[in-house]
């Protein structure tokens, strides 16, 4: 069933299908000459009969992706200079460029190969249905990071009016998962640039999402960091963090005494040795040892002084 969006229904037809649905036979396209387009393992065919000057094609400002991985586009770039571009990029005509609606991926790295043109789809779409091409398209191919998704969420509800489920419908999400991404704006922005930048994942930023307190959720952000904390570690260091401190206990007035005869007993025995005294000169000893032959050596110290 295609799904709707605001007033017009037959522009934005298929949309929470995927981009494949976005891209519906054109009679008056040849369709001579088709290239294989793979999304989600669903082999479609479109028209790839036209080619444009990279020159002429410029990326749209307002695509959701903002981060390109260097190494993926040069691993790219090089596929592209064996076997061309095999999916076109579809654009829309501006003023004197064309404006790519999905596909920057393929036109960064197709640059990066040195072409100079490369097959596209023209099509003209409101700018609406330009930022939901671009934001299923990138969805699909798991190419946004956790922050970039939520930004485009963000945008498609407070600029065009969108409910969450609107959204969750268009994006074939849930709602929850709408909500749960949409939380994650609530972090620090510090925080958020961390998760931007791939120092931290989706897990640890849900994990530490409740702190309030913006200077206290960095910290514990670059903890994680500087750590390598797994999920399950922050969440169990979460449970403990707001726990009240345990002030130490007060040492007796008489503490440096068995603080002398602890260093005295380390020097007898050779080995740490710790003096644990309570209350009413009362206490316990407590003599290391790091192997066995060590262990037998105290053992013969103390038999001698029997």
């Amino acid at each position: 069933m295609p799904i709707k969006t605001s007033k017009d229904k037959s522009k934005t037809k298929g949309l929470g299908r995927g981009i494949n649905a976005l891209i519906p036979d054109d009679d008056d396209v040849k369709e001579k000459v088709v290239v294989k387009e793979v999304v989600k393992e669903v082999v479609k065919e479109v028209p790839a009969d036209t080619k444009i000057k990279l020159s002429l094609i410029e990326p749209n400002k307002e695509q959701p992706r903002k981060a390109f991985d260097e190494d993926a586009l040069i691993e790219l770039s090089e596929s592209i200079k064996q076997y061309g571009v095999l999916q076109p990029l579809l654009v829309q005509k501006k003023d004197d460029y064309y404006e790519i609606i999905a596909g920057e991926r393929r036109w960064r790295a197709s640059k990066l190969a040195g072409l100079k043109e490369v097959p596209v789809i023209i099509k003209d779409y409101s700018t609406q249905e330009v930022m939901e091409i671009a934001l299923i398209e990138n969805i699909q191919r798991e190419d946004l990071n956790p922050i970039e998704e939520a930004q485009a969420y963000q945008r498609l509800i407070k600029d065009y009016r969108l409910k969450q489920d609107e959204v969750a419908e268009k994006v074939s999400k849930s709602r929850a998962a709408i909500t749960n991404s949409l939380r994650l704006l609530k972090l620090d922005p510090r925080v958020q640039d961390m998760v931007m930048e791939g120092k931290l994942s989706n897990g640890h930023a849900r994990a530490i999402i409740t702190i309030e307190d913006g200077e206290k959720q960095f910290m514990i952000a670059q903890r994680i960091f500087d750590e390598k904390l797994s999920v399950r570690e922050v969440e169990k260091l979460m449970k403990t963090i707001d726990q009240p401190m345990k002030l130490p206990k007060e040492k007796p007035e008489n503490d440096f005494i068995y603080r002398d005869l602890e260093e005295k007993m380390k020097h007898i025995m050779g080995t740490q040795v710790v003096i644990k005294n309570k209350t009413r000169d009362k206490g316990k000893i407590e003599i290391e040892y790091y192997s066995q032959q060590e262990l037998e050596r105290i053992y013969e110290m103390l038999q001698k002084l029997q």
